[in-house]
C-alpha cells in the first residue's frame, strides 16, 4: 500500500502541491469491494481568499465552503450546473481555504467499473471533471471525506512526469474572476502514451 498521508496535502506551496499530484494515483471505493482508479493527468489550483476564481474569496464562508476552511486532505465536492460533481482536494492547513480541483485522470483499475458507471463500452481517457467522477462513483455526498481512509484516497507509486511533458495553462471556465482567469495554475499532461509507456510494470499490466 502506497496511500498518501494527510500531511502531504498540507503543503504550504498549493502550486507546488497542485504540479505534484501530477502522476498520483486516485482511487474510489465508494461501493463495497468495488476499487477503481487511476492516474491524475490534470489539475487547477484555486488559493483561497486572493483568489478571484476561489469559491472563497475574499473569506467567503458559506455551508457549502465551510469544508474548504478545513485542514488540508479532506474533499471540497460540489454540484456545478446542477449536472457535473465536482472533485476538489483541501490543502494547506486550518483556515486557508485553497483547493486543488482534479480535472483529468488516465483509467487503471477497475476499468470494468467505470465503464458501467459511464455508461461506456470500452475505457477511455477522463479528461473532465465531471467525466472522472462518473466513471469513479464520486457525488456530492462524498463532500468533506478525509483522504486516509477506503472510500477515497490517493497513492504514490513514484511515477515521474517530467516538465517537458506537462502543459502550465491559465484554468478553464473562469472568465468571472477577471484578471484571475488568466494565471497560470493548471497542470495538464501533454502526451498520454508517452505517459503510459513511461509507467511502472505492475501499472502497465493493468492498462
Amino acid at each position: 500500500m502506497h496511500k498518501i498521508p494527510l500531511d502531504y496535502y498540507r503543503n504550504t506551496d498549493t502550486l507546488e502541491l497542485a504540479r505534484d499530484l501530477i502522476g498520483k494515483l486516485i482511487f474510489t471505493q465508494t461501493i463495497k469491494n468495488q476499487v477503481c482508479g487511476g492516474i491524475i493527468t490534470e489539475t487547477e489550483a484555486y488559493l483561497g481568499a486572493g483568489d478571484k476564481a476561489s469559491h472563497a474569496y475574499n473569506y467567503r464562508r458559506t455551508p457549502r465552503t465551510q469544508t474548504m476552511y478545513m485542514p488540508g486532505g479532506v474533499t471540497y465536492i460540489y454540484l456545478c450546473y446542477g449536472i457535473h460533481h465536482l472533485f476538489n482536494i483541501v490543502c494547506q492547513k486550518s483556515d486557508i481555504p485553497h483547493a486543488i480541483l482534479i480535472r483529468g485522470v488516465f483509467p487503471v483499475f477497475g476499468k470494468e467499473i467505470m465503464m458501467k458507471n459511464t455508461g461506456k463500452s470500452t475505457p477511455y481517457l477522463l479528461d473532465g471533471p465531471g467525466k472522472f467522477t462518473k466513471a469513479l462513483g464520486i457525488t456530492t455526498r462524498h463532500n468533506n471525506t478525509h483522504l486516509d481512509g477506503n472510500i477515497i484516497w490517493l497513492e504514490d507509486h513514484k511515477i515521474k512526469i517530467s516538465d517537458n511533458n506537462i502543459t502550465v495553462t491559465p484554468r478553464i471556465g473562469i472568465d468571472y474572476a477577471g484578471e484571475d482567469s488568466s494565471l497560470p495554475y493548471r497542470f495538464v499532461v501533454k502526451d498520454i502514451k508517452k505517459l503510459a509507456n513511461q509507467l511502472p510494470q505492475h501499472i502497465r499490466q493493468q492498462i
